[in-house]
């Protein structure tokens, strides 16, 4: 870490957080010809990219100082898809510029818009949030973005898929021309390249591969269940496995809700992440599960995604993911920063076709993520287990 030139409050913090290495994102946005140019990074989440574009806009942020001034206007803005996305991104570079003195404030759907606009006009260097609720400042007069010199989209594939790309253009066409913009998106389809054309500058393509290795840490099975053994399925997986922390995912609500309800009964410790929660309901669910009260997560693709969980060892497909872009998000969940995990789908005889069609092609694909074996040699069951839940 010490042959890339990154800012000294930074690098005292990366120390302070046990940073022996850094990944290959991380050293890629740091490399020469990338210094103050406009990125387009493709990395999938769990390579350390929330820390790469942290230091990759440090120049931006600190100029040349080791101690930031208040703050009258931003300097640097973070968009991400989902609210916990963005709360996850904003703890990140709290300690990440904790050392240079950076006030970060937070403008999420969800929380309280005067407590935002107060942390916004006493001053913040660093502002994180969802393309709606940013959007909403800036048409207030609550957010001023014409001192802005770096803008971040993060998971931009993820914000276009979720129809925000009017806000994106609004927010970006606020910020001063001469910004520096970094994009980063776990895969580049034309929408994403025309986001990139329109709104940046001559930008540098970063394909970090080597982040495939968080895939490669993962363990794949495809297990043919009868419909009615569906559930003792999942049971007996995660029973099995025993892993730290288990995320469960399911394709509605109200699935989320019916197996919430079976595993309270059969004395999980479990909790949910879906739509439907108010945002201190997700709050709570997630530092249960950081804590150490819970120790499943059932969730919808919309409510997990972004999600980052120390130790998440397990990930159950209860209902199949609908195309390999969702396969990759969700099983993304595990095997980070070089731990272990397993990728278990759930597969019931009329479905066999499905994660064939959803995982086809991954092994050549963009992003090298490899490809979960189903085969018709997949194992029917998984062994029996009688260890009560913990």
């Amino acid at each position: 870490m010490t042959t890339f030139d990154i800012a000294a409050p930074l690098a005292a913090a990366l120390a302070a957080k046990g940073y022996a290495s850094l990944t290959s994102v991380q050293q890629a946005v740091l490399a020469e010809d990338a210094a103050g140019r406009d990125l387009l990074v493709s990395a999938q989440t769990g390579s350390g990219k929330t820390v790469a574009f942290g230091i990759a806009m440090a120049p931006e942020v600190l100029g040349h100082m080791d101690r930031l001034m208040p703050a009258e206007r931003p300097l640097a803005l973070a968009i991400a898809p989902t609210r916990e996305l963005a709360l996850q991104v904003a703890r990140e570079l709290q300690w990440l510029y904790g050392e240079a003195g950076a006030q970060i404030a937070t403008c999420v759907g969800g929380m309280d818009y005067r407590t935002e606009r107060r942390a916004l006009d006493r001053g913040a260097h660093i502002v994180v949030g969802t393309p709606g609720r940013l959007r909403d400042h800036i048409e207030r007069g609550s957010l001023n973005l014409t001192g802005l010199r770096a803008a971040v989209l993060d998971e931009a594939d993820e914000m276009l898929d979720l129809g925000f790309r009017e806000d994106l253009e609004f927010i970006l066409s606020a910020a001063p021309e001469d910004r520096r913009t970094l994009m980063f998106s776990a895969t580049v389809p034309p929408a994403i390249e025309k986001l990139a054309k329109d709104f940046q500058r001559s930008a540098l393509r970063i394909s970090a591969v080597g982040e495939a290795r968080q895939h490669g840490d993962i363990q794949y099975r495809a297990l043919s269940i009868a419909a009615r053994d569906r559930e003792n399925a999942i049971f007996n997986l995660l029973r099995f496995y025993e892993a730290q922390t288990a995320i469960i995912f399911c394709k509605t609500r109200a699935n989320v809700n019916y197996l919430l309800s079976r595993m309270g009964n059969r004395g999980f410790r479990v909790v949910a992440l879906s739509g439907e929660l108010s945002q201190q309901e997700r709050m709570h669910a997630l530092q249960a599960l950081r804590d150490g009260r819970a120790r499943i997560c059932i969730a919808t693709d919309v409510a997990a995604r972004g999600i980052d969980l120390p130790g998440l060892e397990l990930v159950i497909h209860a209902d199949l993911p609908t195309n390999s872009e969702t396969l990759l998000h969700r099983s993304g969940r595990t095997g980070r920063a070089g731990a272990k995990g397993v990728s278990a789908l759930i597969v019931q005889p009329s479905e066999y076709k499905k994660p064939n069609a959803c995982c086809k092609g991954q092994r050549s694909s963009r992003n090298g993520a490899l490809r979960p074996a189903l085969t018709k040699s997949a194992p029917k069951t998984i062994p029996a287990c009688s260890k009560r839940p913990r």
